[in-house]
């Protein structure tokens, strides 16, 4: 298979990724939950079943391990254990609030370890291991090592914000209780308006952080961005296919 069309073939869709966690599941619980086309049970499953099957899809594509991916599975799993076990609306609000404040937790305790999560993300797009020669070979060793500190510190205030805006979503939609159509059409609502109220917002913040690196890396190693950004097959981008 030539390296085209394994790039074609490992590189996640945005609009089949928007439509399959995003708009399909928030139509099946705001227009089909209720008990005259698939009822609140079979509406939340049903929706549900989406984002959940294209998370499992996309990891055995892609042959990649995403930790915000398993974190977001994770995320829609608890959506459905609640609203299927019918507890109170209370916990929903708790769960929105608490994964992204537990992830920024856990980003802060990774930084002080000396092992940032923010790693994890940047190695997916960036070659970390050739910037950080490019550090050494230019008279800055560990300097490089300390904007990771920086950006992970960063990273974190973004899972913090996340966790507000989520608690504030989540306190003015929600209505009802789980195991409701009223409960599900506005957990569809909740999940339409995640996108431009959290999601867009986190991307504009992560981007800032690979701007802030980049600048860095220009500055200290005279390397662009493109020079160690990577192509969906994992290669920079200034490699050549063959």
């Amino acid at each position: 298979m030539s390296s085209q069309s394994q790039e074609h073939q490992r590189q996640e869709n945005p609009w089949l990724n928007l439509g399959l966690n995003v708009i399909i599941p928030s139509v099946i619980m705001i227009k089909f939950s209720s008990d005259e086309y698939l009822g609140h049970v079979w509406g939340l499953i049903i929706a549900l079943a989406f984002p959940i099957s294209y998370g499992l899809y996309d990891y055995i594509r892609r042959k990649k391990t995403n930790f915000f991916s398993i974190i977001g599975l994770i995320s829609v799993l608890l959506t459905g254990g609640i609203g299927l076990l019918k507890l109170s609306r209370d916990w929903m609000v708790i769960k929105e609030t608490a994964i992204p404040a537990i992830m920024g937790i856990a980003i802060i305790i990774s930084g002080l370890m000396g092992k940032p999560l923010v790693r994890l993300f940047l190695k997916q797009v960036m070659e970390l291991d050739k910037i950080d020669q490019a550090f050494k070979d230019n008279g800055h060793p560990g300097l490089f090592e300390k904007q990771m500190v920086r950006s992970n510190f960063f990273l974190s205030i973004t899972f913090f914000i996340s966790a507000v805006l989520n608690y504030v979503l989540a306190e003015m939609i929600l209505e009802g209780e789980p195991g409701t159509a009223v409960f599900n059409e506005s957990l569809g609502r909740m999940t339409f308006l995640s996108f431009p109220v959290i999601t867009l917002p986190m991307m504009v913040m992560v981007m800032a952080i690979i701007m802030f690196l980049a600048k860095s890396i220009k500055d200290h190693t005279g390397l662009q961005l493109e020079d160690v950004i990577k192509n969906p097959d994992g290669k920079s981008v200034t490699n050549k296919t063959e």
